[in-house]
Formats: structure tokens, C-alpha cells, sequence
């Protein structure tokens, strides 16, 4: 509250969730109450299956959670509880907070807490005691677990157990764990056959035209491309990625803010049809392209991406090309149990290794807040960052020579204090001799 980020014996996790309370939510810390949730969000059928899953696994360790003297909570992803079981004395104390059904917990609205906070992160979150921001709910121990769409990875719902003034079992952060992984089940097989269904799509428009084609999901990534499409996306040609966690990432802001833009105009009009320009993989000038989005059962699941075509309705400029989500002004890395918040021009390098992913920064070597090396390729994509290596992602300003091999694989040395050297995968080198002007 005071404004400090080094705040010894608190976890990373919750002083990252604590600066942005601060800096970014601006959360009143006295606040002794959620308030009524107003935003209303699109459900799909995947949302619905999603919620009923949860709500039956909710209510299955709803009486032993009971005897705890707990509550099971169901939240959406704006974080308003959508229902809640356990115990009586617990559900009327927890009304005094809000704790209750329509009412607000993402962390925008209520700061650090279990629910919202797991919105925010990957994996089970556990929040105790006077962790949560606001005061008001220091008597609350609380654990969380966003479920997440398996191609865009954005939040769906939150399954969540809390506590009055006691610890929860060692067993609640697993139990949570299994139970999403139980219910992302059936997204993945519908994620799988949403691709093979954008596949078949794609078979049959390329019979019909003789322009570059191919078919990206609703998160801008490839699942298939034509011999001139992938050279323009940098990425294999005919080559299908049906599973959503091998498809494409083909590095291009423009085409993903595109695809977002078509999914929000396609989910009020199935029959709309767009077009728009994007700076390409090899290309000196922006590239024509249309997009037409493919449904399944009424259920948007990708677009067709036709180049050198300008059909449909124009993009606008300023809703076409702004990012979906906002620009990192820091990087945050951990020192032991400091917080270290660092400049973007600080960093050359993030490496991925293990489960942890590393910064080579002008302060050493950091190991990252964030374990996601993808998240930070998308958040970084546009700000001067690029992904070369499924293991490396670099900071172009940061790049002081390139050394060619004999089979024309491309080596970065970096300007840092060790001059580190980053290999570039076949597949980016396109994308690194365009971005590098060479």
C-alpha cells in the first residue's frame, strides 16, 4: 500500500497479484464487500458444459468441505459467483463480504483473492489470510483454479474452496488440479475435431480458389497453410496442427488482432465477411487479406484467411490492429524473494527452461514471475520482442551480430554481459531476416 515492491516473507505470487491491485486495479485495501457483478459475457455450449461440470464436482466435496466449516464456489470469467455449497454458518458469515451469488471476486473488483487472483495466473492459486488485499477478508483462507479455453488459453470459470479462520486441507490444491484437468476433457476432443473440421474447410475452399490459403483458429494460430501461404506466415506448408498444443504461432500481431476482430463480428453475424492488410513474413509491403470465419454446429471455431483478396467488410483501423491485451510497461522477475520489476530495454533474452523461464537481463541472469514462455511471446510480440526458437524469445534492439552455419541455420549474439549466443529454429529464420532487414 505504501508503494514498496520488496516486502520480505511474501510469496511471488501474491506480490505480483499486490502491484496490481495498486498500480493497475487501483483496489481500495478498505473495501469490506464485493460489489454487485454488471458484466455480462457470451456463453457458448463449451461454457455451459464447463459450468454444469464444475457445479457437480462443486457439489460432490460440498459436505466434506461442509464439515470444515467451508464453502465451494463456481465463478465465471469475470469472476461473479455463479453458486456456492457448504456449510450454513460459513454461507451466512460469508454473506456479510458478498461472498454470494452475483456478486463480483475478480481481483479488479476485490484485489488479491482466490478466485480472482486464479483468473489472473495459471494453475491453483491459494490465497491465506492477510495475503488477500482488503482487510475485511484477512479471517479468509481461500484456494483456486481457473479453467481455461484450450486454444485461445483465455478463462472460462473458476472452481474455489475457502475457509473461515482455519487451513484448508493439504489435499484441496491437487483436488482442484484434478478437477479441472477432468473437465478441460472435453474441450480438448471438441478443440481436436474443431481442427480437423477447419482442415476439411480449408480442402474444400482451396478447390474453389487459387489464392494463398490457410485456416487459423480463434487465437490467429495456423492449423493449416498452402505452399504461399506458410511462406508468408513462417510457418510448414500443408502440414495440419489439428491438436490445439502443436498448431502454429506465426509471430504476427496484425493477423491475431484480425482473427479476435473477426470472432467478435462473426459471434453477432454468421454471414460476415472481412478483409484487411498485415505485414508479412517476407514481404516489404502489407499483404491483402480476407477472412471468412467457419462455423460447426452454429459454433465459430476458426477463419480462412485468403491473401492477395479484399473481400468483405473493411477492418477498422483502430479496432483491427489494437492489441487485445495491454502492453507490459514492466517485466517482472524474482531475486530470491524480491520482486525485481525491470525495464523492457533491460532484458535481451527470455529462455525457457524446465517449468521456469529465465530473463538474461542487465542485472544478470532472473528467473521469470511468469512460467508461461507463449504468454510472454504474445504480450511482447508487438513491443519490439521476438519469438526465434521454441526456447528463446528476443529483444530485436538487443541483437549485436548474426553468425551464419554452413547449412544456412542463423546464430543471435546477443549485446548482454556474457554476449550470449541464441540459436534460431528453421522455421523463424524468416521471420528474424524481415524483422532484422536482412
Amino acid at each position: 500500500m505504501q508503494g514498496e515492491d520488496h516486502i520480505p516473507g511474501v510469496r511471488p505470487l501474491v506480490a505480483i497479484s499486490w502491484h496490481r491491485c495498486r498500480e493497475q486495479y487501483r483496489v481500495d485495501p478498505h473495501l469490506t464487500e464485493a460489489p454487485v457483478a454488471v458484466a455480462e459475457l457470451d456463453r457458448t455450449p463449451e461454457h455451459d458444459v464447463v459450468f454444469a461440470e464444475l457445479g457437480f464436482r462443486a457439489a460432490s466435496v460440498a459436505h466434506e468441505v461442509g464439515n470444515l466449516g467451508g464453502l465451494v464456489t463456481v465463478t465465471d470469467a469475470t469472476g461473479r459467483i455463479l453458486a456456492e455449497w457448504g456449510d450454513q454458518a460459513a454461507l451466512a458469515r460469508a454473506g456479510d463480504s458478498n461472498l454470494a451469488p452475483w456478486f463480483c471476486w475478480s481481483e479488479c473488483a476485490v484485489g488479491t483473492n482466490g478466485m480472482g487472483t486464479a483468473l489472473e495466473a495459471h494453475g491453483p492459486v491459494s490465497i491465506r489470510g492477510a495475503e488477500h488485499w482488503c482487510q475485511a477478508f484477512h479471517d479468509w483462507v481461500c484456494a483456486g483454479i481457473a479453467v481455461r479455453d484450450v486454444v485461445t488459453r483465455d478463462p472460462i470459470a473458476v472452481l474455489n474452496i475457502c475457509c473461515w479462520r482455519r487451513q484448508l486441507p493439504a489435499s484441496a490444491e491437487s483436488w482442484l488440479a484434478n478437477a479441472v484437468t477432468m473437465t478441460q476433457h472435453p474441450l480438448k476432443r471438441r478443440a481436436r475435431d474443431s481442427g480437423a473440421e477447419l482442415v476439411a474447410a480449408y480442402t474444400q475452399a482451396r478447390g474453389r480458389s487459387g489464392a494463398a490459403l490457410a485456416a487459423v483458429d480463434t487465437a490467429g494460430k495456423v492449423v493449416i497453410a498452402d505452399d504461399m501461404a506458410s511462406v508468408l506466415l513462417g510457418v510448414p506448408a500443408c502440414t495440419p496442427a489439428v491438436d490445439p498444443t502443436l498448431r502454429w504461432n506465426p509471430g504476427l500481431p496484425e493477423l491475431i488482432a484480425a482473427a479476435r476482430y473477426a470472432t467478435s463480428q462473426a459471434a453477432h453475424n454468421p454471414d460476415w465477411v472481412g478483409s484487411t492488410q498485415i505485414f508479412a513474413h517476407l514481404a516489404d509491403e502489407p499483404t491483402s487479406i480476407s477472412i471468412r470465419p467457419v462455423f460447426s454446429s452454429g459454433h465459430l471455431i476458426g477463419n480462412l484467411i485468403s491473401f492477395g483478396a479484399s473481400d468483405g467488410t473493411r477492418l477498422p483501423q483502430a479496432e483491427g490492429f489494437v492489441r487485445p491485451w495491454v502492453q507490459p510497461r514492466r517485466l517482472v522477475a524474482m531475486r530470491d524473494n524480491r520482486m525485481v520489476l525491470l525495464r523492457l530495454p533491460e532484458v535481451s533474452v527470455a529462455e525457457s527452461q524446465g517449468n521456469d523461464v529465465w530473463f538474461s537481463t542487465d542485472q544478470g541472469r532472473l528467473r521469470a514471475a511468469s512460467p508461461s514462455l507463449d504468454k510472454l511471446d504474445s504480450e511482447l510480440a508487438d513491443v519490439g520482442f521476438l519469438r526465434v526458437h521454441r526456447r528463446y524469445v528476443v529483444n530485436l534492439s538487443r541483437i549485436r551480430e548474426i553468425e551464419r552455419g554452413l547449412k544456412g541455420e542463423l546464430m543471435l549474439i546477443m549485446d548482454d554481459r556474457t554476449n550470449q549466443m541464441v540459436p534460431v529454429s528453421r522455421r523463424n529464420v524468416s521471420a528474424v531476416r524481415r524483422a532484422l532487414d536482412i
